[in-house]
């Protein structure tokens, strides 16, 4: 039987000119019956047999007439809604007027009779009631169907979050899933009383018990929120409750949603650990926005990174003539390119593979494509890494930031966006450092061509912000991997605390200060409340549905080379000015001078291409004085700019 029902292929839409057809019949049908219907109630002959002949044949013309010039046939039958039953309604009214006017050029027919106008007020509703019936009982089989196919199935019953719209909505989104079944609606709170929604029971839960009780009693596998507001409000009571209790936790994603690179065409998921970090979603003026950067070239470089790769599929949304993507990662721009084929078809963007740190690559980018903006993301930002590395990280960060800039002077671009960091507050480590230098270039450059001591016209924008989640090689991703492995999960320190963003949130936020900007500014992101990383490895590992230290060990490594404990908060009311947009502020920098800049930037050249270590960490040190070493062999150089400080200290008095 099971497999019988599988040969109807449910899931395959009827046919248009099979549902005209249907249609067409019914609709001739029902004016046959009233016809018949009409002659026994009236005790005479309304019409003679020709006119019902010609009566028939109108009706058969007219129904298809009116099917066809209002699409009747096109719509869905199975996710018929109101508006389309007044479509359908509209069609066998149209029908019933053409009908009466077929009559009326009919010498046999007294068009005054209020039997003739009867009889065509009965077969618009004949019609009408007939077509709907014909609806329901199709609906109803196919349901039927459906269901005893869904039947031999296994699925997890589920209650829904809430009983809003969005929530209910989420049931006819589930009806035919081959994995969950909606048995009710869960809130929260303790009424008696058994209130039905959408036809389905609406549970309530106070504390932990009423869930163990809901799970034991009800069958309740597992809790969908149709929003990841909801799940992030829940997440201390109802989520906590599900995890300890071997409930899944599942969240309904946004509409063609992308999550790891992929496009999640799934109505459910389970829930991950940046649904519950994340915040309300930013408001952003999408319009000025979008008209800031429609019709112009935009250039991405880093393209294939965390980062540049959202940029580049917000971008591709806001109506450019072309998109520039500039990375040295052969496989991740691949990928990226795979993607933008598929997803923005009419987009035109070339990808180049290059890197920020060969002046003759740009110049052929720039030369061949003449970018009107340049989003630059292209940076390594591992801080151990860049510790043990820190040459790389000064021809990469520091040069290949000048190398853009210059770039954009050269070929006359209307606006550089610099991607920065919050490590470039207070630095600690080489990483940190890097960025602040080329802050420091990008801005001097910028004010030197306000006063007029260089050319151009460039204007230059700097943006910072914190850690992304799920960014390439953050902590998230890593302790993913680490749970799946069964342990055990790494935290360096269990005091440690980072401020986090999603990856489209930041990206939005760059938008919108790269929109707003006069230019020369540096541009600071309210990042919220830090989390604790402790915390958040624990919670990760509840998520996956074990216990930590129990099933998933957690281990504590020490702080790294140039780690810090806590991250610097960006937003300070001292260190920052307000703006037009909330979570966004303009930081007070110490401003440098544009030939200074540019001698620092050409002696960290030479100095990382000889590869002189202790040199080049000094001379970054003399340059950016708040850069002070943190768990690193580079902390004697801390002393020793300290005591040069002195001395030159004792020489001025």
């Amino acid at each position: 039987m099971h497999r019988l029902i599988e040969k109807f292929h449910l899931d395959r839409f009827l046919n248009s000119w099979a549902v005209l057809l249907l249609d067409t019949v019914v609709s001739v049908t029902a004016s046959a019956l009233i016809l018949l219907i009409s002659g026994i109630l009236f005790a005479s002959d309304v019409l003679s047999s020709a006119t019902q002949l010609w009566w028939l044949c109108g009706s058969f013309v007219f129904s298809v007439v009116s099917f066809m010039l209002f699409r009747t046939h096109k719509l869905i039958i199975r996710h018929s809604s109101l508006r389309e039953i007044g479509m359908l309604g509209l069609a066998v009214i149209l029908k019933g007027i053409l009908l009466l006017m077929l009559v009326y050029v009919l010498p046999t027919v007294d068009i005054h009779s209020t039997r003739v106008q009867a009889v065509v007020i009965f077969d618009v509703l004949g019609t009408i009631c007939a077509l709907l019936a014909v609806r329901v009982v199709m609906l109803y089989t196919y349901d039927a169907l459906k269901r005893r196919s869904l039947s031999y199935k296994p699925r997890k019953r589920v209650l829904i979050y809430g009983i809003d719209d969005k929530s209910v909505a989420l049931v006819t989104r589930l009806q035919n899933s081959p994995h969950y079944r909606v048995v009710g609606f869960l809130t929260f709170g303790s009424v008696p009383e058994k209130h039905v929604v959408a036809g389905l029971r609406v549970f309530y839960f106070k504390d932990e018990k009423s869930v163990v009780y809901l799970r034991e009693n009800a069958g309740m596998e597992a809790v969908l929120f149709a929003r990841n507001s909801d799940a992030r409000s829940e997440q201390a009571r109802l989520v906590k409750y599900c995890v300890g209790n071997k409930v899944r936790v599942l969240i309904s994603p946004e509409i063609d949603e992308v999550v790891d690179g992929k496009v999640m065409n799934s109505p459910v998921r389970k829930i991950k650990i940046e649904d519950l970090l994340g915040r309300e979603e930013i408001r952003i003026s999408m319009d000025e926005i979008m008209a800031d950067f429609k019709g112009k070239t935009v250039m991405v470089t880093g393209a294939a990174g965390s980062i540049g790769s959202e940029l580049c599929r917000q971008l591709a949304t806001f109506g450019i003539a072309k998109l520039v993507l500039y990375d040295n990662s052969e496989t991740p721009m691949h990928t990226l390119r795979l993607e933008l084929e598929e997803r923005f078809p009419e987009l035109k963007f070339v990808p180049i593979i290059g890197d920020v740190r060969l002046p003759q690559r740009l110049d052929f980018a720039f030369r061949s494509h003449h970018p009107q903006v340049v989003f630059h993301a292209a940076a390594y930002k591992h801080v151990p890494l860049m510790e043990e590395n820190p040459c790389e990280a000064i021809y990469t960060n520091v040069i290949g930031s000048r190398y853009v800039a210059d770039m954009c002077i050269k070929y006359d671009v209307e606006k550089m966006v610099m991607i920065s960091t919050d490590k470039a507050v207070n630095p600690t480590n080489i990483m940190g450092c890097t960025k602040r230098l080329a802050e420091i270039y990008v801005q001097s450059l910028g004010l030197a061509i306000e006063r007029g001591e260089v050319k151009g016209r460039t204007r230059f924008v700097t943006t910072r912000f914190g850690n992304v989640l799920g960014s390439n090689g953050s902590v998230i991703p890593r302790f993913r991997e680490q749970i799946s492995k069964g342990g055990p999960v790494t935290v360096t320190h269990p005091d440690i605390t980072r401020f986090f963003m999603t990856i489209p949130e930041a990206c939005r936020l760059v938008m919108e200060a790269a929109t707003m900007s006069t230019g020369n500014q540096i541009f600071v992101f309210d990042m919220g409340k830090s989390v604790k990383i402790d915390t958040l490895a624990r919670r990760m590992i509840e998520l996956a549905g074990m216990t930590p230290d129990k099933d998933i060990k957690i281990e504590y490594t020490g702080l790294r080379p140039g780690e810090k404990l806590y991250e610097e908060v960006l937003s300070n009311k001292e260190n920052t000015i307000p703006t037009s947009h909330e979570r966004i502020l303009i930081a007070k920098v110490r401003e440098y001078d544009y030939s200074s800049a540019r001698e620092v930037a050409d002696r960290l050249k030479d100095l990382a291409q000889e590869v002189d270590i202790p040199a080049a960490v000094l001379l970054m040190k003399r340059t950016v004085p708040e850069f002070k070493s943190r768990n690193s062999p580079y902390e004697e150089l801390d002393r020793q700019v300290e005591q040069e400080q002195h001395a030159a200290a004792r020489q001025t008095a």
